[in-house]
């Protein structure tokens, strides 16, 4: 099996007698991710970490029917088991060994894994999963340092509003589908926890409804599902229609909807007017410029129209202390959220 090669650091020209720059680790994209002798699947995102390592074994096992799979726990891990399972078998089959929670390793992994890496079994991929901490950083340092057939997968958490819509938007076009910028909005903002969920309602959407995915089925799917009716209510309130936002709050909450979510789509919507306010330029160039969807500031331009500076900075503010007084700074949540909601829908503007 062909061995990875590590990129190498870029540096200006070394003086007479000075090492050349260290090799760096190969680094991949988690839907990248294929075997090398040793690969590294780094970060807290499980999702992504499962869905790497998996493709990995399907490209190994379409290649090699027989392949040998075998799973190791670091933190359980006995002296000599590494080169045990790398260890030719009589019929030489190929094998995959598949090492979990690497940041919670053993002391005798940490060393054999490091003898391991420097001379790797032909035949053999090696996967390292560390979700993160500073348990095993003596083997990952010498992993990024650039060891001969080693890549990294890099798994972070998915959290920000933008990197959850492309990983949406992503799973969509990976299942030959497309919906509407609205229609993802909405269904990001109901499954507003881990992104395996996410995944999983994109696929079901896509099952249900076809290739074609709009606003009115999005609805249908995520009836009932509480951060659908926190977009609209935060819809209402970026419009001005302070009235009809407070209605739907209050029919919200009276169903038993938790306030945090109802507060988050409100500030989503508001820190994204705040990117783009006093921004010029076209629609393109300031989504490539701020890190959004083109459509994201399209909406958010139209919903900043009208709002002053010092207005929208003080719903900012009043953005985070609403945050506290939601996480126990009140006895009254609800009505601190509906001051929020009526700061909103008068652009910031305090009463006269």
């Amino acid at each position: 099996m062909a061995a990875a090669r590590g990129t190498q650091s870029k540096s200006a020209p070394a003086k007479a007698g000075a090492k050349s720059a260290a090799a760096k680790i190969t680094q991949l994209d988690w839907s990248e991710a294929r075997p090398a002798p040793v690969v590294l699947v780094s970060g807290p995102e499980t999702f992504l970490a499962d869905r790497a390592t998996q493709a990995i074994r399907t490209a190994l096992h379409e290649a090699h029917p027989e392949l040998e799979v075998h799973d190791v726990d670091a933190a359980s891990y006995a002296a000599g088991e590494l080169f045990t399972l790398a260890s030719p078998s009589l019929f030489a089959e190929p094998r995959l060994l598949r090492v979990e929670g690497v940041e919670k390793s053993s002391d005798a992994f940490i060393e054999d894994a490091k003898r391991y890496v420097a001379d790797p079994a032909e035949d053999t991929v090696l996967v390292l999963r560390h979700a993160g901490g500073q348990r095993g950083k003596a083997l990952l340092d010498l992993l990024r340092r650039g060891t001969p057939g080693a890549v990294e997968i890099p798994c972070a958490e998915v959290k920000k509003d933008a990197d959850r819509l492309a990983f949406a938007q992503a799973e969509f076009r990976r299942l030959g589908a497309q919906i509407s910028p609205a229609a993802l909005r909405m269904l990001v903002a109901a499954y507003a926890g881990g992104i395996g969920e996410l995944a999983g309602a994109c696929a079901q959407l896509v099952s249900d409804v076809g290739a074609r995915i709009d606003e009115g089925a999005v609805t249908r799917a995520t009836e009932g599902r509480v951060e659908t009716n926190a977009f609209r209510v935060a819809d209402a309130a970026t419009a001005g229609r302070g009235a009809e936002a407070l209605v739907l709050l209050r029919q919200a909450l009276s169903t038993g909807t938790d306030p945090i979510p109802m507060l988050a789509a409100l500030n989503m919507k508001v820190r994204a007017m705040a990117r783009v306010f006093g921004a010029t330029g076209s629609g393109g160039q300031l989504a490539k410029e701020l890190g959004m969807a083109p459509w994201q500031v399209d909406r958010a331009q139209r919903e900043v129209r009208g709002w002053r500076e010092e207005d929208l900075a003080r719903c900012i503010d009043q953005a985070a202390e609403t945050e506290w007084l939601l996480k126990g700074g009140t006895r009254d949540p609800e009505y601190a959220l509906e001051r929020f909601v009526l700061l909103v829908a008068r652009r910031g503007r305090e009463r006269a």
